[in-house]
């Protein structure tokens, strides 16, 4: 691997589990347990959270975010996100791989600790027909707004970029409401189309807003404080993701398709850094110890 390479692999690593191997220390903790977890093998979350596209579709989660003022308000008033950007995606991510890849006691107890993290986050906020309400992190609407916009965003992605789901679009949409209920998701979308409708029912009641706080958050995820070497990489996939989002999303955040083929630029781009990272992450590969050992103790239902 060319010095350059290794580079860019390095800086991957670290900007996305917060460790220039990684291996974070809570990527261990996947190797420990006693059950498969919520999915395991084979599944639509292990195919959809272990494939490149979840590059871009957490860019197109935290664009789409910004739409509910509510949600806008708690990461504005409590995020530090330009402080420390990538600390605090490297603490979604945390939460993410150990809920897909750690058994089912794990994802549990991060879940938990996720929830406490919410109990301090509350304020005001302005809605898109001026009047001011409260909001708590922990309110069902903004806690289903959080889980429809992630689900969506790594689905599409993934429907882009990814190869097929194991069961289609459906089973990843039913298998991850698992986790939304993990975090208090109240009746979380169980196929596509529910999920489609969900999303869809948040733009026609009226609940999206594009404001001076969605501009402020798309031009910090236009050029976030990346290595130079890694931004033409970025402002690729950045513009993939654009491309991505449903126009009726795009529309209200303000943001045109781009005029050249950013989506199968960003196929490539996937490729090439699936080729640099490997086959598959230090997270799924510890899932897979644990399941190897707990199989060799004959701990598992044949």
């Amino acid at each position: 691997m060319s010095r350059f390479s290794e580079s860019i692999r390095s800086h991957l690593l670290e900007t996305f589990s917060g460790d220039t191997q990684g291996t974070p220390y809570w990527v261990k903790n996947i190797e420990e347990g006693d059950n498969v977890g919520f999915f395991g093998p084979g599944s639509a979350s292990w195919a959809v959270h272990g494939g490149m596209p979840t590059m871009v579709a957490g860019i197109r989660a935290l664009l789409m975010q910004t739409l509910h003022p509510g949600a806008m308000a708690g990461v504005h008033d409590w995020s530090r996100y330009k402080e420390d950007p990538l600390g605090r995606l490297a603490g979604t991510i945390q939460w993410l791989i150990t809920v897909t890849f750690g058994d089912t006691q794990l994802a549990e107890h991060e879940s938990s600790r996720v929830a406490k993290f919410h109990d301090r986050v509350k304020g005001t906020y302005i809605d898109a027909q001026g009047i001011e309400r409260t909001y708590s992190a922990g309110d069902p609407e903004l806690l289903y707004w959080v889980h429809v916009v992630f689900t969506d965003a790594f689905l599409g992605c993934h429907q882009a970029w990814g190869d097929p789901i194991p069961g289609g679009a459906d089973q990843y949409v039913s298998e991850w409401s698992i986790a939304g209920e993990l975090v208090g998701v109240a009746n979380p979308p169980r196929s596509e189309e529910e999920l489609i409708a969900a999303l869809h029912k948040f733009n026609t009641d009226g609940v999206l807003k594009h404001d001076e706080r969605v501009e402020e958050t798309i031009a910090f995820l236009r050029k976030p404080p990346l290595r130079r070497s890694m931004m033409p990489f970025y402002r690729i996939m950045f513009a993939g993701a654009v491309e991505s989002i449903p126009d009726e999303y795009r529309q209200i955040l303000g943001l045109k398709k781009p005029w050249w083929p950013a989506s199968w630029l960003t196929g490539v781009i996937l490729k090439m850094l699936r080729s640099l990272l490997g086959p598959s992450s230090t997270s799924e590969d510890a899932a897979r110890t644990r399941i190897a050992r707990l199989e060799a103790e004959g701990k598992l239902a044949s």
